[in-house]
């Protein structure tokens, strides 16, 4: 099984429905071109993919990135203390 971690905040949940949302509009547009006669052809209706990539897109970056997970964070050694980060920028976070 992989180790990679998989993130469960929204902005992640709601980007994975793009590949099958896709999919199904795809069949959508095909089933309509098959019930219809010729009415609903691929070729007239193809902006509706753009449509949807685009309304999924939009909605995964209005939507809230807490909880994140950017990567697979390595389990710490057993007995070891860990650690606190130190500042990366001079003066970041100094009371001044």
């Amino acid at each position: 099984m992989s180790e990679r971690i998989r993130c469960s905040c929204r902005r992640c949940t709601i980007r994975s429905l793009m590949g099958p949302a896709i999919i199904i509009t795809i069949g959508v547009l095909f089933l309509l071109d098959q019930m219809r006669g010729g009415n609903f052809s691929f070729e007239n209706t193809y902006p509706v993919i753009l449509i949807v990539i685009g309304a999924i897109s939009l909605a995964a970056a209005a939507s809230s990135a807490e909880g994140h997970v950017s990567g697979a964070v390595p389990p710490p050694m057993p007995g070891s203390v860990p650690t606190v980060p130190q500042n990366q920028i001079p003066g970041q976070g100094q009371g001044q």
